[in-house]
């Protein structure tokens, strides 16, 4: 069952098949027997999966279920789990028991998913790796000798290595795709706005968004249709109707005007990577898609851009976690301020800090104008340069990462070659468009990705272009050797 797809474990469910019960306890012994091997998880929630899979069966024998019923998740530990350790991959929240569901979290219950547990992941969503992680380190299945790439690390090795059917993440600056693109998988990043980020723990509020990680396109719509709509307890949530995200998915994609922006395609992009890059770019050449040379002037300064916006939120955003109200609490303080600073320093990682320090100097006074606000004006300019392209084209292609996965170590020392990482999915978070990653192949026999960029709210599109790739090819098939 692990190696089935959402629609063939639905119509299983549906059918009789099998019980959600035994396809939840075959998962969760094949995460008990496999998942040492690569850390994707930090919580196991067999016994609440259990009661909801149980929950689920009955759903399932009284007709009153949806696609999504009976089918088990994991869920990053970025979202709020009532009951349930989120720790955010933090020291910090290591003993944080969420009081409440996140929206994505209680969406996902409605539907009657089965949470079999929580994801590992950078530590508060800071990293490109999954290295940053308190719990220590999660492993490409391709090769545990390769990262799988982060924030949402964990969701994409334990999609990859089948552990559930699919997994949420959440992607700041490429959260999701990235992880996806190194891991051989799915992974669709909404419009902002799109999925209510209540619950989620906030890195940078005007960069987070939440989106589904599967093994296709089709599974990925199935998914965001549960995820997608209004939230009132969200203030930047967009009350705009959800559509029916598998209606369009088989449309014919002839004529389609693809859109390929010089600027993804330099002497930065690892050769392997770019042949991959070429090999999807004819298929689709075969479906009748036009291609066409665009300009994105303004790329080259995302990733600079980010890194003054991202921390600037972050510093605002982490400055609740000071050992008073909850999580982490230094042993014995000797006032006020010494709770503080050594509950701050002990409880948050190197790369928190960092980043904490650098958003705090950023909006300090005499530098905000400088960095912030100009940095703010600058990713104004980033989005126009989409605006401006979309006019043109229909999707925009471009590789999802430069490179396949690395290994494991072999950044950690260098901040700023990390933060490269992301240099292909940065400014679609900064212009809050929707992307996505799908597998392209492989180069130096690890997976690389193909990057999807749509119009704001034109998910429906980016999934069906995926769709149309992904039943000439069968690269979202292929299981890493050892999980099978």
């Amino acid at each position: 069952m692990h190696t089935m797809s959402i629609v063939e474990l639905a119509a299983g469910l549906h059918q009789g098949e099998f019980s959600s019960e035994e396809l939840t306890r075959s998962l969760l012994a094949r995460i008990k027997n496999l998942d040492p091997q690569l850390n994707s998880l930090v919580t196991l929630a067999e016994e609440q999966a259990i009661d909801q899979a149980r929950n689920a069966d009955q759903r399932l024998a009284g007709g009153d279920a949806t696609t999504l019923t009976g089918i088990p998740v994991i869920q990053k530990d970025i979202f709020c789990t009532q009951g349930v350790k989120t720790s955010c991959g933090s020291r910090m929240l290591d003993n944080f028991i969420s009081p409440y569901d996140a929206t994505v979290v209680e969406k996902l219950n409605q539907a009657g998913s089965v949470m079999l547990g929580k994801a590992n992941m950078d530590e508060f969503a800071m990293g490109s790796s999954n290295e940053t992680s308190f719990y220590g380190p999660v492993k490409n299945p391709w090769n545990p000798e390769t990262v799988p790439g982060g924030s949402s690390g964990g969701s994409a090795a334990a999609v990859a290595a089948r552990f559930a059917p699919f997994a949420t993440g959440t992607d700041t600056g490429g959260s999701i795709r990235q992880p996806t693109a190194l891991c051989g998988i799915t992974g669709l990043k909404p419009t902002y706005g799109r999925v209510s980020r209540y619950g989620m723990i906030a890195f940078a509020s005007s960069l987070d968004q939440a989106g589904p990680m599967t093994r296709s396109a089709e599974d990925a719509a199935i998914v965001l249709g549960a995820m997608a709509g209004f939230d009132v307890r969200d203030s930047t949530s967009i009350d705009k109707p959800v559509p029916d995200y598998r209606a369009n998915l088989n449309d014919d994609i002839r004529g389609l005007r693809v859109g390929l922006p010089k600027q993804y395609f330099t002497e930065g992009l690892d050769s392997g990577v770019g042949d991959r890059i070429a090999d999807a770019i004819d298929v689709y050449k075969k479906l009748g898609v036009e291609f066409v040379d665009i300009d994105l002037p303004n790329t080259h300064l995302a990733v600079p851009v980010y890194y003054v916006v991202a921390p600037a939120e972050c510093s605002s955003n982490l400055s609740r976690f000071d050992g008073v109200r909850f999580g982490y609490r230094c042993e014995n303080p000797k006032d006020l301020e010494d709770l503080y600073k050594r509950s701050r320093g002990e409880g948050f990682g190197a790369e928190v800090q960092r980043r904490i320090m650098i958003g705090t100097y950023a909006l300090s006074a005499g530098y905000y104008d400088a960095y912030y606000l100009k940095s703010q004006q600058i990713r104004r300019l980033i989005r126009d340069d989409f605006v401006r392209a979309f006019e043109k084209v229909d999707v925009i292609m471009s590789p999802t990462s430069p490179t396949v996965a690395f290994k494991l170590g072999e950044k950690t020392a260098d901040p700023v070659s990390m933060y490269l990482s992301d240099i292909d999915t940065i400014a679609v978070n900064l212009a809050g468009l929707p992307g996505m990653s799908i597998p392209a192949g492989f180069a130096h026999d690890l997976p690389v990705g193909l990057q999807i960029i749509g119009n704001y709210f034109d998910e429906a599109r980016l999934l069906n272009v995926a769709h149309m790739y992904q039943l000439e090819t069968d690269w979202h098939n292929r299981i890493p050797a050892g999980f099978e």
